[in-house]
């Protein structure tokens, strides 16, 4: 099939949705698809570059720049970002028409005219993989009020859900949310799981034996630090185990808390925590051989469900996970089922210092690790990805 994959984030991106996307593009090249991927791209000099990524090619087109800005410049670039992509992609090798299919990612929500755009030249259908539920999950946490603000973003997100043939969210939690829209005539809604591809072997550059933690056993979070996550309740728990010397924890990545969450670490002294900059992440898989235990954490306020992309790399690598999420989240049972970790869904995180000493003890199980193993193969696989994606657009 001739498709076209748009999203905000892409290599070199390191954020997790950037991790997915180029997972993805070189699982649908190995399956034999001719696919483009259409990245939003801030800064370009012109209006496009065509780059070739293991088999697919890439289109970076020019639009304005949509992070690490105020929310008011932010909101106007995205709802600019498709009109500019749509701009910049006319003066690019590319013919709409030839499409046999539209698939985009969520975040971000403001894609609909360029994928409207895009189906009305080609005829094709539209898939939408929907990772988060946006701005539900900001009023949840209290990111955004109830008003104004609100109603508009909704009704943005809800143009995109119009303009898809197939949507595929990451649970089936999440399916009630869409309960209304999957009625409407022509409309399929289905879970379609997160995904990784193959891990990577490249050498980490993170070296704990090189650092205070040496000789601890360690609780890892890689990955984005934001208020959707709630990384206070980690803290505190690096808190009240600060006594015990044989632990350590370890925070790698970036987002609007990590700054202060790693000056609150500092001032307090606590020599059992350090915080990194984001690697590559090609990284991961050998700085998690270096740790015992995965972090995730979520605002307890969410009300939808989440299944994050750490949770698959920790899985993927054989790490027990020690989670603390909202009481709702499908993350709960499928820890629980699976017995691949620990989960706290107290919103003050009470019982996870307890939690987190059972963990310690088990990590390094054998039996644990080929778990997490198994499940990663069995339901969070790219290839089984493309292919759920590739049936829903053949209808």
């Amino acid at each position: 099939m001739r498709l076209a994959l748009i999203s905000d984030a892409f290599p070199p991106m390191r954020s997790s949705g950037a991790v997915q996307l180029r997972d993805l593009a070189r699982e649908f090249a190995r399956q034999g698809h001719d696919l483009t991927v259409l990245v939003s791209s801030p800064g370009l000099d012109r209006p496009f570059i065509r780059e070739e990524f293991d088999g697919a090619t890439v289109l970076r087109l020019r639009t304005s720049q949509t992070r690490d800005t105020s929310y008011a410049w932010r909101f106007f670039a995205e709802l600019a970002m498709p009109h500019l992509m749509r701009w910049a992609l006319r003066a690019a090798p590319f013919d709409p028409a030839a499409l046999d299919g539209v698939i985009w990612y969520s975040p971000a929500i403001f894609h609909a005219p360029l994928v409207r755009w895009l189906k009305r030249k080609s005829g094709a259908p539209g898939y939408l993989i929907i990772r988060d539920i946006f701005p539900q999950w900001a009023l949840d946490t209290g990111v955004i009020k109830p008003g104004l603000a609100y109603r508009v973003l909704d009704r943005i997100a809800r143009r995109q859900y119009d303009a898809a043939d197939v949507i595929g969210v990451q649970t089936p939690g999440n399916c009630a949310f869409f309960a209304d829209w999957a009625k409407r005539p022509g409309h399929r809604l289905e879970v379609l799981h997160n995904w990784l591809g193959s891990p990577a072997g490249r050498p980490c550059s993170i070296d704990v034996a090189a650092t205070p933690l040496a000789g601890r056993k360690l609780f890892v979070y890689a990955g984005n630090m934001g208020v959707a996550q709630g990384m206070d309740r980690l803290l505190d728990l690096a808190r009240q185990l600060r006594r015990r010397s044989d632990i350590g924890f370890l925070f790698v990545g970036r987002g609007r808390d990590a700054e202060r969450l790693a000056a609150v670490a500092r001032d307090e002294r606590l020599d059992n925590v350090l915080f990194h900059d984001e690697i590559d992440p090609d990284e991961i898989p050998a700085l998690y051989r270096q740790c015992q235990v995965g972090l995730v954490a979520l605002d307890p306020r969410h009300s939808t469900h989440n299944i994050p992309g750490k949770f698959l790399s920790y899985m993927q690598a054989g790490l027990c996970v020690l989670a603390t999420i909202n009481a709702n989240n499908d993350l709960v049972s499928l820890v629980a089922d699976e017995r691949v970790g620990w989960v706290s869904s107290d919103p003050d995180g009470r019982d996870l210092a307890s939690l987190a000493i059972a963990a310690m003890a088990a990590a390094g199980d054998a039996a644990i690790a080929e778990r997490c193993r198994d499940l990663a193969v069995r339901m969070f696989d790219a290839s089984a990805a493309v292919r759920q994606i590739v049936a829903g657009l053949d209808g």
